[in-house]
């Protein structure tokens, strides 16, 4: 629907549940990958409405609930001393809306960005490792009597297997993801205490302000298991956001997140069980951003972000290569070039129509603010990738097969044969084509993500 029906409709809808009044300030706000967010006043209260994206027949992931399943346990959470926002009314068919929820909206800063380089929450930021090791304690001793029915247990091993026939779904042939998919079934841990888990426990979906968390938000992936789940999640590179070396959320060391839990829980942590929580979380978002790419060649959801989602696969491969070194054992330096200026011959290029595409993007961009401005930042982000592939992309290409056919391997072959063996790894040129193909896709996917530096001091 258009912008004005959406706004008439939600104007019904709020007078229906919360009386006179006037629809004032509505916005959407950045992100909504999976969900779509909106922010709005009405009778001098703000609210988010939590709704799923125009499009989408249902929430998007294996065993992720449904929008008033949400609702019901993000209740129940509330009311077990969990900080969570009070849904304070449903969608209904009726209400022209599709599915969704509308919460009290907590003030507080979401984007980690925002949260790790303000001056302001400086001491909020000191203090997470605490408050996130409270909030998981307490959402890991909510009663599993009760909650919604769709909520869904899963062993280890199930958890591995279902993730595997998601990856070969979607296509997937990347050889380091099946190296890490063959390290976690050999090394898979036996099942252990479950626990309701929030399963998006991360920046992103923290409200912090300047006391630290004020809610916990984006329940969509609750589920019961190992509570090593929840935490290792909390440590996964890709949410980090771009200080890959405090391993917890971008704002601690991973001892203290531990430490920390332990006082509030009582439970100790298993470090090989934590180490393979890790992988597993980190090989678990790679394929979410291969089914979000799929989603958008499938037609499902025509939305920008899925297929630059869909490129962050090669975060996850350089970030798989460093979970899986200390395993594999040490490595031999690399020989990396920062690739060089591209020649032209007089005529314009496809590089340069790209460049000159992404300036008058960034010209335009102004004063954009909430979801408009993050998707022209998406629009300027897609080009500069388009732009490094057809700079760069032909050379790595060149440098990719020769290195397959000095190994007198084969590109289809390999991700099978890693699968099958991820002990292959520890052959020397096996190991150092992937390091050096992960460094070239990132360098045109993404050449300032933390774990590509990473790898370059590391590996070079």
């Amino acid at each position: 629907m258009d912008d004005a029906e959406f706004r008439a409709q939600l104007t019904d809808f709020c007078r229906a549940n919360f009386g006179e009044g006037e629809l004032a300030r509505c916005e959407r706000l950045s992100g909504g990958a999976n969900m779509a967010s909106w922010a709005f006043d009405w009778g001098g209260r703000e609210y988010i409405l939590r709704q799923l994206p125009e499009g989408a027949g249902h929430v998007e992931g294996e065993g992720a609930l449904s929008l008033g399943a949400q609702a019901e346990l993000i209740e129940i959470a509330r009311r077990s001393g969990v900080k969570a926002p009070a849904v304070v009314a449903r969608l209904s068919v009726t209400d022209g809306l599709g599915q969704g929820f509308v919460m009290d909206r907590v003030a507080g800063e979401t984007m980690p960005h925002a949260i790790l380089g303000q001056s302001r929450l400086k001491a909020a930021v000191e203090e997470l490792p605490g408050d996130c090791a409270r909030e998981l304690a307490a959402i890991h001793a909510m009663d599993l009597a009760g909650l919604p029915g769709e909520i869904v247990a899963r062993t280890p091993s199930e958890r591995i297997e279902l993730l595997v026939a998601d990856y070969d779904a979607h296509g997937g042939a990347i050889p380091v993801y099946d190296a890490a998919a063959g390290w976690l079934r050999e090394h898979c841990p036996e099942p252990a205490e479950t626990v309701l888990l929030h399963g998006d426990f991360r920046m992103g979906n923290l409200v912090v302000d300047e006391r630290g968390i004020a809610t916990v938000l984006d329940w969509e992936l609750a589920h019961i298991g190992d509570p090593l789940e929840d935490l290792a999640y909390l440590c996964t590179p890709s949410w980090r956001f771009g200080h890959w070396e405090k391993e917890a959320g971008g704002f601690a060391s991973r001892e203290e997140l531990l430490e920390a839990y332990w006082r509030e829980s009582g439970r100790t942590v298993s470090r090989a069980r934590f180490d393979w929580w890790l992988l597993y979380n980190t090989l678990w978002w790679g394929v979410c951003c291969l089914r979000m790419g799929q989603s958008w060649r499938d037609g499902s959801m025509r939305m920008l972000e899925r297929p630059i989602i869909g490129r962050r696969v090669s975060e996850v491969e350089i970030d798989l290569l460093l979970l899986l070194e200390p395993h594999r054992g040490a490595s031999r330096p690399l020989s990396w070039a920062e690739p060089g200026a591209a020649e032209y011959d007089g005529e314009s290029h496809y590089g340069e129509l790209l460049a000159a595409l992404r300036e008058r993007e960034k010209a335009r961009l102004g004063d954009a603010t909430g979801h408009s401005r993050f998707d022209a930042l998406m629009a300027i982000n897609a080009l500069g990738m388009a732009q490094r592939q057809a700079e760069l992309g032909p050379a790595f290409s060149t440098a990719h097969d020769a290195r397959l056919a000095a190994m007198v391997r084969s590109k289809d072959r390999l991700p099978a044969q890693l699968r099958a063996d991820w002990t292959l790894l520890r052959d020397d040129a096996v190991w150092d084509h992937l390091r050096l193909t992960a460094m070239e896709r990132l360098t045109i996917d993404q050449p300032k993500y933390a774990g590509l530096a990473v790898a370059k001091e590391r590996w070079t």
